[in-house]
């Protein structure tokens, strides 16, 4: 099949990104795919990042089309045409954000004049975490030029539901980010990253405000003098650094928390989830994640919270702890629980388990039974 990906991919960075790659390279197996990118994702006033470009060496450095700027129609019209040449039967759009909606819409309204393929949205959000006056009219005006949709979890189908009636769609879970390559042995890990001997907790992505890592700074603080326990925070933050720091002073728990708040690049992912004995996800808010899928890769257990999907990935007490958001204290029982019952390698096990169920394959699969039903 002929296949068109209109998405971010590299060199751009972040998880859609690194979604994409994946998918392509999936894809590419048996059937033509053309990937059209970003030239300018985001403005640089609205970017609270360092830079949106990937920088690390271990990259998925898949051939794609850097052509589309985000606030530019006429990069939009160019685009357009250019699929348009290509005849293609099927166009996957990465969606997450109604920021990109113009953009989508328009290119999507020239393809459905002028071909008969067949448009695909992978809602990876449909209504986003941080909310902004016109996201609904924006969300609303790209999904309905849509064929198919594949969401990444019941939640978001949820979501979807309000702004198209009886959509052609399919719940398929993130599939597993594999890749970051394989684990290593935590003594290598710490060595790594400079860090001694002690039993950690990890913290992995981008810092906003919806991901909760103030109240997972706060359980921290009710568990500091049992177990050893020391989180490590991993991510840039796109949120204010210092009401975090500032955080960590008032509960005194310099020495029991390390930051690295650099964005991690793809070759040292490894190191961190290595060094780990389990991962946290404190959202207040959430869809699903792909921080989970990269656990899972890791075998590495997952404590999180109960908002949108994870639940549907974390089995409770199977492969981690689900627990009510917003609640320091419950938090920091599963914590505790899960060192005091010596649950890491029961969890591993079980992850091990599942792990080939959220394969690209599958995936891919899905997608093809969707748009052949």
């Amino acid at each position: 099949m002929k296949i068109v990906i209109v998405s971010p991919a590299y060199p751009l960075r972040g998880g859609i990104a690194n979604f994409t790659a994946q998918l392509y390279k999936e894809l590419i197996d048996n059937n033509g795919v053309n990937v059209f990118t970003f030239k300018r994702q985001y403005p640089e006033l609205l970017f609270p990042g360092k830079t949106q470009l990937e920088n690390g060496e271990n990259v998925d450095k898949i051939p794609a089309e850097i052509i589309i700027d985000s606030i530019n129609p006429i990069s939009w019209k160019n685009t357009a045409k250019k699929i348009i040449r290509l005849n293609p039967e099927l166009i996957i759009f990465a969606y997450w954000l109604p920021f990109f909606a113009p953009c989508y819409s328009s290119i999507a309204k020239r393809i459905k004049k002028e071909t008969k393929a067949k448009l695909l949205a992978i809602c990876h959000n449909v209504i986003p975490h941080e909310k902004r006056p016109g996201d609904k009219l924006l969300t609303k005006s790209f999904l309905t030029k849509m064929d198919y949709f594949i969401v990444l979890s019941s939640d978001v189908k949820k979501d979807l539901e309000i702004f198209v009636k009886q959509p052609k769609y399919k719940v398929l879970p993130h599939p597993v980010y594999s890749r970051f390559g394989e684990r290593v042995n935590k003594e290598e890990a710490l060595r790594k990253l400079k860090l001694t001997e002690a039993r950690y907790i990890l913290f992995f992505g981008f810092i906003r405000d919806y991901k909760g890592l103030d109240v997972l700074i706060e359980a921290l603080a009710l568990i500091k003098d049992k177990n050893n326990i020391k989180l490590i925070i991993a991510g840039e933050f796109y949120d204010e650094e210092k009401k975090y720091t500032d955080l960590i002073k008032k509960l005194k728990l310099e020495n029991n928390i390390i930051v690295f708040s650099d964005f991690i690049p793809a070759d040292e992912v490894k190191y961190y989830f290595s060094a780990a004995d389990a991962v946290v996800l404190p959202y207040k808010s959430a869809t699903q994640s792909g921080i989970v899928q990269i656990a899972v890769n890791f075998r590495k257990p997952v404590i999180a919270t109960d908002v949108g999907g994870l639940s549907e990935v974390i089995k409770n007490n199977e492969i981690g702890y689900i627990v009510e958001t917003g609640n320091p204290k419950q938090l920091a029982d599963a914590i505790n629980k899960f060192y005091d019952d010596n649950k890491e390698s029961e969890f591993s096990n079980n992850i091990s388990k599942i792990a080939e169920q959220y394969s690209w394959k599958n995936f891919v699969n899905g997608i093809f039974d969707l748009i052949n039903s």
